[in-house]
């Protein structure tokens, strides 16, 4: 056995008395296999969870090893590709690894060793605005171009693209809060219509990477300013109440599945229960953090519950021996596997945001 999958026996094998938390789990899984050097994509996500200072495995500072070994240039324009010829995800979500960068709160004067010379986190952002198109930004796709240019620009800033069409971001994003409202309508009406459940047919916001759960993070973000809040009134409140309906009526889903399926297809399920709720706490968590936002009795009933499903989730899975085994895991089912390590990962910053919230 590699010392990975020793380390990860260690853990899960402890005693009761001194069981690890979900977080703890979590954490531990994202640390050890978001930290392959050869996993820009991977690195990005333990960026994510544990902070700017994350390491690779070979001790380098994952941010340098992203731009440094990664990033390549095209005349005057610097690029990530979507994925490595071997198939490894680079950037598959344009700007996802700036987006990390910036979040992460790496200045944008902090310069990295790249190809062809040394390459600043500003100078990402001025090719970002160079290669900005509203339909790809505003596509499922684009939740990450989003989110960066919220935190890399003001309200009111405005900027000219390669092609000299003059974008201005207070227009952009209230274009994004159109269209998050417009792929949640059908939540809302079952929301309205009371009904348990409105099922999950790839439609709408299930159309998403993720659920659409990060283009409702680079929206409910951009509301931290209070110009923006003012503008847009209740139109958020509305859809952060349909985030917590979706809630009961997604977990009502995962429910019936395991239920139903057979066995060899519920790891599948485990997992997607871990990247749903690990995803909503997310959301909810940056919503207060970076707003101020105050949840309701109801709304603070609902993260306990994706805790406790969360947790329930994390416990199936250390019981089917997924995170014990990831090598076979990524022999068998690639896919699964970076889902058990980007997920891992943004439950375990979900749950960082509500240590302290009532019933932690």
């Amino acid at each position: 056995m590699t010392s990975v999958t020793l380390a990860l026996l260690a853990l899960l094998s402890a005693t009761p008395a001194a069981r690890p938390s979900a977080e703890e789990v979590l954490r531990t899984q994202c640390r050890t296999w978001a930290a392959d050097p050869k996993n820009p994509w991977a690195l990005a996500h333990g960026i994510a969870a544990e902070g700017r200072a994350f390491k690779a495995r070979d001790g380098r500072r994952a941010a340098d090893v992203i731009v440094s070994d990664f990033l390549h240039r095209e005349g005057p324009d610097l690029r990530f590709d979507a994925f490595a010829a071997d198939g490894t995800p680079v950037e598959p979500h344009p700007h996802l690894l700036v987006k990390t960068l910036l979040l992460a709160g790496v200045p944008a004067s902090q310069s990295f060793r790249a190809q062809g010379g040394p390459v600043t986190l500003g100078a990402l952002v001025e090719d970002l605005k160079r290669d900005f198109r509203r339909d790809a930004a505003l596509s499922p796709h684009g939740a990450w171009t989003l989110d960066a240019l919220s935190h890399a620009l003001p309200p009111g800033a405005t900027f000219t693209t390669g092609a000299g069409e003059t974008v201005r971001l207070d227009a952009v994003m209230d274009e994004a809060l159109a269209l998050l409202e417009r792929e949640q309508a059908e939540l809302l009406a079952g929301m309205k219509a009371g009904l348990p459940q409105v099922p999950k047919r790839k439609q709408g916001i299930y159309a998403h990477p993720c659920g659409g759960l990060h283009l409702f993070q680079a929206v409910a973000s951009h509301a931290r300013h209070p110009a923006v809040r003012k503008a847009w009134g209740p139109r958020l409140d509305t859809q952060v109440d349909v985030l917590v309906y979706r809630l009961g009526s997604e977990s009502r889903q995962y429910d019936a599945a395991l239920t139903s399926a057979p066995a060899a297809y519920r790891l599948p399920v485990l997992v997607q229960m871990v990247k749903f709720h690990g995803h909503f706490l997310e959301t909810l968590g940056r919503y207060r953090e970076e707003t101020g936002w105050k949840p309701t009795p109801e709304q603070s009933q609902a993260v306990e519950q994706a805790r406790a499903l969360l947790d329930g989730a994390v416990r199936r899975l250390e019981a089917s021996g997924a995170f014990r085994d990831m090598e076979s895991v990524k022999a068998a089912q690639y896919q699964l596997y970076l889902d058990l390590i980007g997920d891992a990962c943004h439950a375990a910053h979900g749950l960082s945001y509500w240590r302290n919230h009532p019933g932690g």
